[in-house]
């Protein structure tokens, strides 16, 4: 007979509540963990996203930048090409213009021959309403002052009834497109006679001077 030998067929008795006591504060180790680890990972995300919006804002700064620097050529090239038409509108009618002058010089000098009639007389003056229509002016009247910069003396010399150099003929009238001389008015000019103003004092102190002799003539005799 074998005796049976006893505790070996039969496992240990595990107390009931010995797992679950270990097994809750292993939870409640990992469930702390995972909390310190949130707000670890969550402040990395906002240093990231931080990072990316001041990135945005540089990257936008010198988009903007950019566009209005675009936009200032743009302007300046605009008015560049609006001036550059302006002028080339204006030598373009300044170079037609100067062309009939001579035409316009014969209309004046017919009309002041009485020559300008009939039919000749229509058209001159349908021309000459087309110049002014063009912008060109016509300038230059006897008794105004002598200006070299619209004036060219072509005749010179000396009048008593003037006190400074002035034009006394028009001898071919001057022209202009608004601000600009295509041609300059010929006139005929005067000057003040030389020595006029000295020779006025000279007679007035010859005649304190026979005053002077005539009262000193008792005193002599």
């Amino acid at each position: 007979m074998s005796e049976e030998t006893p505790g070996f067929d039969e496992e240990p008795e595990v107390p009931t509540g010995a797992g679950a006591d270990d097994a809750e504060p292993k939870a409640a180790d990992s469930s702390k963990k995972e909390d310190e680890a949130a707000p670890a990972g969550d402040k990395a995300q906002d240093v990231a996203l931080l990072a990316q919006l001041d990135q945005a804002r540089t990257a936008l700064g010198e988009r903007t930048a950019d566009l209005q620097r675009l936009q200032a050529e743009y302007q300046n090239y605009r008015r560049r090409v609006e001036r550059d038409r302006v002028a080339v509108k204006e030598i373009a009618v300044a170079s037609l213009l100067t062309e009939l002058l001579p035409t316009l010089d014969d209309i004046g000098r017919a009309r002041e021959h009485g020559e300008l009639v009939g039919g000749f007389k229509s058209v001159a003056e349908s021309l000459e309403t087309a110049a002014a229509k063009m912008g060109l002016q016509q300038f230059g009247k006897e008794g105004e002052p002598f200006d070299p910069t619209i004036h060219e003396a072509l005749m010179h010399s000396y009048a008593p009834d003037v006190t400074e150099t002035t034009c006394v003929a028009i001898l071919q009238p001057g022209y202009r497109i608004g601000e600009r001389t295509i041609r300059p008015a010929r006139v005929a000019v005067a000057e003040p006679q030389p020595g006029a103003a000295p020779a006025a004092k000279s007679e007035s102190g010859d005649g304190d001077t026979p005053s002077d002799k005539d009262t000193d003539a008792p005193d002599k005799g």
